[in-house]
């Protein structure tokens, strides 16, 4: 079974993190891709634009954006079909990595949460 963990591009680099794989859908500010050692970006994965937007990072509205969000990877083939690689590869760890600042309110904690339930976690 994979461990699926979250973790922010601006903490460091540990070999306990198994499989990395940047989660957002844009580029983290003031990170080399060299000092990120991804494993994979799978852009699929991330909200859309529309949705990240209106979520604003602000608590308020995380609980319409988590439904939102998870409606999203629900109805995405591309979504789906990356969690039958990652099934495949079957990866001890699996570490999402995210650059907002709140580590509880984002959606890498949202997707964690979807990966473990497809993925038998």
């Amino acid at each position: 079974m994979t461990e699926i963990r979250i973790k922010r591009v601006y903490d460091p680099v540990e070999e306990s993190d198994g499989m990395r794989i940047l989660v957002d859908r844009l580029w983290p500010r003031g990170v080399r891709k060299e000092a990120l050692r991804l494993d994979g970006w799978p852009k699929e994965l991330a909200p859309s634009t529309k949705a990240r937007k209106a979520f604003g990072h602000t608590v308020a509205n995380f609980e319409a954006f988590a439904s939102r969000y998870r409606m999203e990877l629900d109805s995405s083939e591309a979504a789906a079909a990356y969690v039958e690689r990652v099934r495949a590869s079957a990866p001890q760890t699996l570490t999402l990595l995210y650059a907002a600042k709140n580590p509880q309110v984002n959606h890498a904690v949202i997707l964690r949460q979807w990966l473990e339930e497809r993925l038998g976690g």
